[in-house]
């Protein structure tokens, strides 16, 4: 790559950043400001190696948040993603809760699991539609987006891809979740769920946005491991898996 009068400025703009940084930023980063620089750390005790370009700098971060958002799609993307995992499993709605538990006392619990259980079906049939979204967001990243993810706190791509992506995935998922739940039976399972809750003396009609429940749930079980990724990627070398980001960030 030809390095231009113009990528050298930003460069030497870009190190006079870094160096101002604490050794706490960890891993990851603090081997982008190490190359940069033109060296290792002395403290790692390997050799000079010559100083890498604004581009490959900034193509080494993206390379890390396009890995470390198809991990975190992928790994909600299947087989019990969501309804598996405690911490991002999606629960009936607030105003079908109570509903539940009266089922239940009444023997007919399976229902309320039943439905639990397709409403996360339906998450991760569509989770795995979200990383040609990450990936658009990232392609689109300027070098002031890449510095400020940077200099930001530990989650700060998180926090870019929340402000930047969350309205294009509403209007890309929602239709996927509305065609999932469809296919894997959310429908019928709200049917049987209502139809009895319905026989219950002096209960109140069940109302809510099923779709909208999902959406959101599908939303923040995402950002939840997009920011789980982000820290790996910071700190653990195991996960700098493809040659740029041993190029740009190192090896240990």
């Amino acid at each position: 790559m030809k390095i231009t009068r113009r990528d050298i400025g930003i460069a030497v703009v870009i190190a006079a950043l870094l160096v101002g940084q604490p050794a706490a930023a960890g891993g990851l980063f603090s081997k982008l400001k190490a190359n940069l620089m033109g060296s290792k750390p002395p403290s790692m005790g390997a050799p000079a190696i010559s100083a890498l370009s604004v581009g490959e700098i900034g193509e080494g971060l993206k390379e890390a948040l396009r890995v470390g958002t198809a991990d975190a799609v992928a790994g909600l993307g299947r087989f019990d993603g969501f309804y598996g995992d405690k911490v991002v499993h999606i629960p009936l709605p607030q105003n079908l809760r109570r509903p539940g538990k009266l089922l239940r006392k009444i023997g007919m619990g399976s229902l309320a699991r039943d439905l639990e259980e397709k409403l996360n079906r339906a998450a991760e049939v569509a989770t795995l539609r979200a990383k040609a979204i990450f990936w658009q967001a990232i392609r689109e990243m300027t070098l002031t987006d890449v510095m400020g993810i940077y200099n930001g706190p530990p989650d700060s791509a998180t926090r870019y891809f929340q402000r930047k992506m969350t309205p294009a995935l509403i209007a890309e998922l929602r239709p996927v979740i509305e065609t999932a739940m469809g296919e894997v039976g959310v429908v019928r399972a709200y049917d049987d769920f209502a139809g009895q809750y319905s026989n219950i003396p002096f209960m109140p009609d069940l109302k809510g946005d099923l779709i909208a429940h999902v959406l959101t749930g599908t939303l923040d079980g995402i950002f939840y491991y997009v920011a789980r990724e982000e820290a790996a990627i910071r700190q653990n070398p195991v996960k700098r898996t493809t040659d740029i980001l041993k190029r740009v960030f190192g090896t240990f």
